[in-house]
């Protein structure tokens, strides 16, 4: 059923019908780079061809994913090929090309210079066409069954045609009884597209949620997720990131109950398990939420990586030898369970280059609030022993 015209092509009116730009554009035969966005099944493959047929073009054919900057060169050199040879032009459609790095890009950038479908219509064509369709069989689908098939689909043609073949198989005089239709209709799956962008989307809205303290929506995006087919060892794994990132010690118990629902979901597998993701979830989003272990760890590392490799100071320095303790290793170490209250006032454990420095900033808000109280105390110690104001 994949149209053959333009005629044939459903949806996006506002690209493709009579005077709009595109649509000129094929018609009048002034083919140019263009970027079809869209999520799976809304006809962007489809659309190419049939621009290449329009235009009697040659169809090459890419995809991001699996081809580097060789295929790309050889992609080129066929189009060449094809126009001394034939006399014509080639379309080369790149599939996933914002998969592409940037050299990958940089081969083909002299190259290039030199919604919504509605559905109950795809599957109304595809059953009146006899050539192409299921028109020979004579069924008859009523439309709410119509609408049915096109809500199972979410949005993909092409998922929409395939529940309808496989319908179509079960018919009993020309008719797709009610219990064929729960059959088919009963394993459907909201559009996840694995591994792709809307894949990454709904990682991001989940992800959002549970830092925004949103419990309801969180529930809603994980459960989209697994509905949709995600792997919910993979939504355990990203959880366990959230807690570290997006509350860390506001409530240090967040990591504990992720590590536990990954544990769980190992043990049990799904469905049983997936509970256990949605306690971590909601526990998560209506726990306080802190960034600043996050925040810190970026700034301890952007200063290791930006620094030369500082020597570890004398008292500091592990002496496990004699030679090493004669050289005065270890030898000024105040060893913190002897001083009062168990902490050395005016010590210091940084490099001696790099002086002292905060990187880990508590907020006020659940555990961190006291932590951060406690280091405040300390620093008031150290300033005291130190003969210096605290900041």
């Amino acid at each position: 059923m994949r149209p053959r015209s333009i005629d044939e092509f459903v949806g996006q009116g506002h690209l493709l019908a009579p005077g709009k730009p595109l649509r000129h554009a094929i018609e009048t035969d002034h083919l140019h780079s263009m970027i079809l966005w869209g999520p799976p099944g809304t006809g962007k493959t489809t659309l190419a061809r049939l621009v290449a047929a329009h235009s009697n073009a040659a169809f090459l054919s890419l995809s991001a994913v699996l081809s580097g900057v060789k295929e790309i060169r050889a992609a080129v050199e066929a189009a060449r090929q094809v126009r001394h040879a034939e006399g014509r032009r080639a379309v080369l459609f790149i599939d996933e090309v914002h998969r592409f790095n940037k050299s990958q890009q940089d081969a083909l950038l002299p190259h290039v210079e030199d919604g919504t479908v509605d559905l109950r219509a795809v599957l109304a064509a595809a059953l009146a066409d006899a050539e192409r369709g299921l028109g020979g069989l004579g069924l008859e689908v009523p439309a709410n069954d119509l609408a049915l098939f096109a809500e199972a689909a979410d949005g993909d043609a092409r998922r929409a045609l395939n529940l309808l073949e496989i319908a179509a198989e079960l018919a009993e005089d020309h008719r797709i009884a009610r219990s064929a239709l729960d059959e088919v209709l009963g394993g459907r799956v909201r559009r996840f597209d694995k591994g792709g962008d809307v894949f990454f989307d709904q990682i991001s809205a989940l992800h959002k949620s549970v830092r925004g303290s949103s419990p309801d929506a969180a529930l809603y995006w994980l459960c989209r997720m697994l509905d949709g087919g995600c792997d919910p060892l993979y939504v355990a794994r990203r959880v366990v990131r959230m807690a570290s990132e997006d509350i860390g010690n506001a409530d240090p118990r967040a990591l504990e109950v992720a590590l536990a629902a990954w544990d769980v979901l190992e043990r049990l597998g799904s469905p049983e398990g997936e509970l256990a993701l949605a306690q971590a979830v909601v526990y998560m989003a209506a726990a306080p939420k802190s960034n600043a272990v996050y925040v810190a760890f970026g700034a301890a590392m952007a200063d290791v990586r930006a620094g030369q490799s500082h020597e570890v100071p004398v008292h500091l320095r592990n002496a496990p030898t004699r030679l090493m303790k004669e050289l005065g290793h270890g030898r000024e170490y105040r060893y913190a369970h002897d001083e009062p209250g168990a902490y050395a006032a005016g010590e210091t454990y940084f490099p001696d280059a790099l002086g002292e420095r905060r990187y880990y900033l508590p907020t006020d808000r659940g555990l961190e609030a006291k932590i951060g109280e406690k280091l405040a105390r300390l620093r008031q110690l150290d300033a005291e022993a130190r003969g210096t104001k605290t900041k």
